[in-house]
């Protein structure tokens, strides 16, 4: 009879430690799964803003000249119909440039930026350690207008 009753005592003590353990080891756990997932999500927010500024300058690329205000608003309304609902306030500039180099090399410059807020990242602080609690996403791109006058008042086309 003791025997047995040693054998339940046991069985009891090791559920103790097997609570204990996954009290010590649960916030380890999430910290090691969802930090490198927020990091993803960052990650893919930047891209997804760099899709966006990238589709808005091709948008640009295409517009009539010359260039005034109603199509840099133009621009940077697709840019901000474009940006991902994490990247929280963006902020997009949109210049016409004519970079000076030979004929046929104007651009149009979309540049994007807004803040990234970590939701998951802040499971580091539970270890102890100091996270921050947003990160700025920038992405600018640069495309060459698809048609363009040259000093002989020809139409420049696409290549």
């Amino acid at each position: 009879m003791n025997l047995k009753r040693h054998a339940t005592l046991d069985w009891i003590n090791q559920k103790g430690q097997s609570m204990v353990e996954l009290t010590i080891m649960l916030p380890l756990i999430m910290i090691a799964l969802y930090v490198p997932a927020d990091f993803g999500i960052a990650f893919f927010t930047a891209h997804l803003t760099e899709n966006a500024v990238r589709e808005a300058a091709r948008i640009g690329t295409g517009l009539a000249a010359p260039f005034g205000s109603s199509e840099e608003n133009q621009v940077r309304n697709e840019t901000l119909n474009r940006l991902p609902a994490r990247l929280t306030s963006p902020t997009v500039t949109v210049s016409f440039l004519d970079t000076g180099v030979a004929n046929c090399m104007e651009v149009v410059e979309v540049t994007a930026t807004g803040t990234y807020n970590f939701f998951l990242y802040q499971l580091v602080r539970l270890a102890g350690l100091s996270a921050p609690d947003t990160m700025t996403i920038t992405r600018s791109v640069q495309m060459r207008y698809n048609y363009q006058s040259n000093s002989n008042n020809q139409v420049c086309t696409a290549t």
